[in-house]
Order: C-alpha cells, then sequence, then structure tokens
C-alpha cells in the first residue's frame, strides 16, 4: 500500500465546508465494509458499547527558533520530561521535509526576541536512535513555564501538505482538558458535541484516559517513543465491564494497553509507557477502534493489526484509497471491528 498524494487532507473539514462530523466513515464490522458519515456512528454501536477516549489537549509547540550561526528553524517541543527539560526536534524553516541534520550536543537554539530565551540541547533522545532527530534540552524562558511561553509565542505543529497554518482551536477535539500533546489525538476531531449526546442516549457510554501525544515518526520509521498516560480507576471500572471495547485512536489503545497486568485484567494506572503493540503482542482489552487514515508505512498501523488483525486492516485500507479517502489529522475516518 501506498498513499497517493492526491488524497492528502490538507485543510480542515471545516474549511471543505462540513461539519467536524461530516467527514467520510468507513465501517468494518462483522466482515462486511460499508461507507456513511461520522455523525451515523451510533447506528453502528449500541448497549454495552463502552467508547474511550483521549482527553489530552494539543500545544501549540512550533516555535521559531535561531541556531548558532544565525541559521532559523522551527523547533517542535515534543514531550515534557521536568518543567525545565523537554524533548525537542529541529525542523527546517523553511518547510524542507526531515529533521534538520548536523546537529550538536550543546548546542544552543535561541528564541528571537529580546530576553525570549533559549534552548540548550543536552543528549540525543533516546540515546541508541541514530541518525538523532530528537534531542533532550534545557529550556530557560523568563515565563513561569514553557507552557505559558509556548502559549504565548507557539504555534500547532504542521506538514508540508497542509496548504495553510491553521489555528489552535482547529487541533483541539471536544474533549481535551489536559495541555501536553505535542499533535492532536486525531481520532477524535470527528466527535462534536451532538454526537456524544447522541452516543449517550443510545446507550453508550464514554470514559476517559490522558496519553500525551510526542511528535510523529514516520519521517525514519521509528517505533512509538516514551509517552505520558494515565488510566482512572473508573475507567478501568468500565472497561471490566463493556460488552465490547472501542477504543477513540492509537492513543487510547497504546494508554490502555498499558494498563492491563499479566494477568490480562486492566487496572488503573499512569505514568510512562514504552509499549509496542503488534505481531508479539496483541491488544488484550480492546475491542475495536476508531482511527482515521495514516499513510500504510507508519509503524501505528501495527497497532491496528494489533486490534482487529492485519486482514481487516488490509481490506479496510484497499477500500479507502479506491474510494478516495482522506489521510492524516484533517481526514477522514474508520471504525474497525473483527
Amino acid at each position: 500500500m501506498s498513499t497517493p498524494v492526491a488524497q492528502a487532507a490538507t485543510e480542515p473539514a471545516e474549511a471543505r465546508g462540513l461539519t467536524r462530523d461530516g467527514i467520510r466513515l468507513l465501517i468494518h464490522a462483522e466482515g462486511r465494509v460499508e461507507h456513511t458519515v461520522f455523525r451515523d456512528l451510533g447506528r453502528h454501536l449500541g448497549p454495552g458499547d463502552l467508547l474511550v477516549v483521549n482527553t489530552s489537549a494539543t500545544l501549540p509547540a512550533a516555535v521559531d527558533g535561531y541556531r548558532a550561526d544565525g541559521s532559523p528553524v522551527t523547533v517542535h517541543f515534543a514531550t515534557r520530561i521536568d518543567a525545565e527539560t523537554w524533548v525537542l526536534e529541529l525542523r527546517h524553516a523553511d518547510g524542507t521535509p526531515g529533521p534538520v541534520d548536523g546537529v550538536r550536543r550543546f548546542e544552543a537554539v535561541r528564541f528571537p526576541g529580546t530576553g525570549c530565551g533559549m534552548a540548550l540541547l543536552l543528549d540525543p533522545y533516546p540515546v541508541e536512535h541514530a541518525p538523532q532527530r530528537l534531542w533532550k534540552a534545557r529550556i530557560t524562558v523568563p515565563q513561569a513555564r514553557v507552557e505559558t511561553f509556548l502559549a504565548e509565542r507557539g504555534r500547532p505543529i504542521t506538514y508540508a501538505y497542509l496548504r495553510e497554518r491553521w489555528p489552535l482551536t482547529a487541533y483541539q477535539t471536544v474533549f481535551a482538558r489536559d495541555e501536553g500533546s505535542a499533535e492532536m489525538p486525531s481520532a477524535g476531531r470527528p466527535f462534536t458535541n451532538e454526537l456524544v449526546v447522541d452516543l449517550i442516549t443510545r446507550g453508550v457510554a464514554v470514559a476517559p484516559i490522558v496519553l500525551h501525544t510526542g511528535v510523529s515518526s514516520q519521517d525514519v520509521g521509528e517505533p512509538p517513543l516514551r509517552e505520558w498516560f494515565n488510566v482512572p480507576e473508573h475507567t478501568a471500572d468500565l472497561v471490566r465491564q463493556a460488552r465490547r471495547v472501542i477504543a477513540v485512536g492509537t492513543t487510547v489503545t497504546r494508554a490502555l494497553e498499558s494498563a492491563v497486568r499479566p494477568d490480562g485484567e486492566i487496572a488503573a494506572a499512569r505514568g510512562w509507557t514504552d509499549l509496542l503493540l503488534g505481531p508479539g503482542r496483541p491488544a488484550r482489552v480492546v475491542d475495536g477502534i476508531i482511527s482515521g487514515l495514516h499513510a500504510p508505512e507508519a509503524t501505528h498501523l501495527l497497532l491496528l493489526e494489533a486490534v482487529v488483525g492485519p486482514a481487516v486492516v488490509r481490506r479496510a485500507y484497499d477500500e479507502a484509497l479506491a474510494e478516495g479517502y482522506l489521510w492524516h489529522e484533517f481526514g477522514d475516518s474508520s471504525l474497525l471491528l473483527p
């Protein structure tokens, strides 16, 4: 499988004259494929089904910077380690794809403006990855919190397939409550308040988790990096009681499966996860998944296969390609059930 460039969503649904829940929805269930719109999701779910959603909010995590030689870069704030230490990625300011080459340890990247601070690159992150794309850095800014600095100076992370920049509100889901994601947990984007009410009136339960997403790893085909997550006790209780557990996105799947104990039961859990789902580690508590459509070479397709199996993923993606579904965070969606 390969993704035609023409099928990349270059703008949000609203800019295409649609509501968020008006995008296309591909459903694979009971061995059949159906094409519908996202607002009709409730027709395929019912009493006993549990939707688990990610309440992580997207940060304006892209900031302009300058290297020591004066060359401009775009700094992506990927992951917060502690109050002053973050994982960063340096990208080309002119939009050239891929990370900046030739980055060195202890290089200082300064933010424009008098007294606006700097990032001191300490070590590659993780150390064993080569070439070095991500860096652990100490951040010095005049604001009390780096998140405040980002709110004042940052913008959403974007990639070359988008036609223009969009405001941060375009990158927040209706579930967003807990700031911390470098990039939007995009599977939740098509939900609207009206759709959530419709689902609840049909007997579908909704429960939260948090997983703060890092930056995309598709440039070098890396496995997902460590991410911070929280599965609260009441969500774990609902998962144990549900007829079917439907994860809204790969982030939710990773969080729930990271909370599964060795005996196969889920329990409340929080912390850092480096879980990689795939052929060697199938899903144990997630029964189905709502997901956007992403580049077939992306490693998270292995996660989809861990939930519904490779045959379902292959058929769904073949159908999506044939029917001209749109890819990426502003694209169309799918509901995959084994």
